[in-house]
């Protein structure tokens, strides 16, 4: 076939995957030319639109290294890796509502044993979390694996500042026996995500701040359960409903109590002002 036009040359690219032995590549090929041709013809774009188009995903391509996905925040901020989410996590009832990993998940996290700080000597505002673990139908799940991380009271994670030398607010924990894991940290800060790069030129271009509320991250895992991704979200911060990444769900809101001096939950004593988040996770069992 020859003489392409913007009517036939659709279905002549598609023509041209024909061939493609894996059955669902053919299908992700077919929809990606199907719908990137409708888009162009839905914008048609100038010559000059198209060259800032591909510059931008190259910029953006240029930004990623070991400590930074630039990627991740694009797909995050255009609500691609939310939808991704939701389709591939359709929940039975009791079980916790997923979110997005996010750009500072760091495998290996510190192991500590329940009570620890997972401060790394950084000052704020004393938080002492538990958490309970259990599958969807209220079975607690001890020896459950818990990694937690978050921001520190000025929004940065540990991989963004230079001056640490080993992690900081984050870790991993083991379920005791009655399916619980406890631990100090500080209260987290809302923050904006890298914003000096081609995604924070999206926001500037239409009008977006880079902002998310204030959160605890965690991942947990049981055998024969799938993996929980998600967030824990501080009641009444101010992005609650403006999150830069399209994270936020009410069941993931939790207040982060305020509390005098006094006795912490494990019974260890503090002379300072205090904060408690507690949250019951569920997890959903993997298919059979």
């Amino acid at each position: 076939m020859r003489d392409f036009d913007e009517h036939n040359i659709t279905a002549a690219v598609i023509e041209r995957f024909a061939g493609t032995p894996d059955a669902r590549l053919k299908r992700i090929m077919d929809s990606l030319v199907t719908h990137l041709h409708d888009f162009i013809r839905d914008v048609e774009p100038s010559f000059s639109e198209w060259e800032a188009a591909i510059g931008f995903l190259t910029r953006t391509g240029q930004m990623c290294d070991g400590k930074r996905q630039e990627f991740i925040l694009l797909s995050d901020t255009l609500g691609a890796s939310m939808l991704v989410d939701a389709i591939n996590h359709r929940l039975p009832a009791g079980a916790t509502e997923t979110t997005v990993l996010g750009p500072f998940f760091v495998q290996d996290a510190p192991k500590f044993e329940n009570g620890a700080d997972i401060s790394g000597g950084l000052e704020g505002e004393l938080l002492f979390v538990e958490a309970s673990v259990a599958a969807a139908d209220g079975t607690m799940l001890p020896g459950a694996v818990v990694d937690v991380w978050q921001s520190d009271e000025e929004g940065f994670y540990d991989v963004q500042r230079t001056d640490l030398s080993s992690a900081a607010l984050r870790g991993q924990f083991v379920a005791d026996a009655q399916g619980r894991v406890y631990f100090r940290t500080i209260q987290p800060a809302a923050y904006p995500i890298p914003d000096d790069g081609p995604v924070g030129e999206m926001l500037t271009a239409t009008n977006r701040h880079p902002w998310r509320p204030a959160h605890v991250h965690f991942m947990i895992s049981a055998p024969g359960y799938e993996t929980l991704v998600t967030h824990v979200f501080s009641a009444g911060d101010q992005y609650l409903d403006s999150d830069a990444v399209f994270g936020v769900k009410n069941s993931l809101i939790r207040e982060f109590a305020h509390h005098q001096p006094g006795r912490l939950p494990d019974g260890t004593e503090t002379g300072k002002h205090w904060r408690h988040l507690a949250y019951d996770f569920g997890l959903k069992p993997l298919a059979a």
